[in-house]
């Protein structure tokens, strides 16, 4: 067994965590530089608020991976009803939603219960049960003094690599709408080969990729209006996937 400390009533509004987070432990994901977009996702094998997962099992569909500094909070109580409101967006996505803290399961139970008392919303996914930091060491996901998790978002692809990347300290709420925003651009680019431009919504011109060659690059300076360019590197098109 680990030696835990004794915790006083209020280290779960404090995401204060037992000391035992702070050590070294053998089963820390080896990269020293951390994980990267483009990177295969570490799987995992994890207790949940719905039973046992590993992250494997998402294999096929995308997944918004995600943590929060601690269960009764106010900033984590606001973002789990928002992804609550969200979750059947993601899941016409075929997006899922994975949550985790170092929090233990009774807290987790505890916290989603009083969530429905208030509001009447019932969390509709899964919660991660990582007491030990396991995970949340192997994602670089704790905080720089290891006293909690920092608010970090991984999203994952069907095939399993790491896509995107959001990292927020525990002030700061996460827009919801933004990260469901970030699927919609990824699975864009994905299905029609395009980028997306700054502030871009389902429905608005993709940007055409970049010229691979120079005869590429002068057909486009050359026919600007015809390509619907502002120079021959930026080069609209017309919205083809339609959520």
């Amino acid at each position: 067994m680990d030696n835990i400390e004794n915790i006083d009533e209020n280290s779960r509004y404090s995401c204060n965590v037992p000391n035992h987070c702070k050590e070294k432990n053998t089963y820390v994901y080896d990269n020293k530089s951390g994980l990267n977009i483009g990177d295969r996702a570490p799987d995992f094998f994890a207790n949940t608020t719905f039973g046992e997962c590993k992250l494997s099992d998402y294999r096929g569909k995308w997944l918004v991976l995600f943590c929060h500094p601690g269960d009764h909070t106010p900033v984590c109580t606001t973002e789990f009803i928002s992804f609550s409101k969200y979750f059947k967006e993601f899941k016409k996505r075929n997006c899922e939603l994975l949550g985790l803290s170092i929090d233990n399961m009774n807290s987790h139970l505890s916290w989603v219960y009083d969530i429905y008392k208030s509001t009447g919303i019932k969390i509709p996914f899964p919660i991660i049960d990582d007491r030990h930091c396991k995970i949340a060491k192997m994602y670089n996901m704790m905080s720089k003094d290891d006293e909690t998790t920092i608010r970090s978002v991984y999203i994952i692809c069907p095939n399993g690599n790491i896509r995107a990347i959001l990292q927020y300290p525990a002030s700061l709420g996460r827009n919801i709408g933004e990260i469901l925003r970030m699927v919609d651009a990824l699975q864009e680019a994905d299905v029609n080969k395009v980028a997306t431009p700054a502030n871009w919504i389902p429905g608005n011109p993709t940007i055409s990729l970049l010229p691979k060659n120079q005869a590429e690059m002068l057909e486009k300076a050359d026919n600007m209006e015809e390509y619907n360019c502002l120079d021959w590197y930026l080069c609209f098109n017309k919205p083809m996937l339609n959520k």
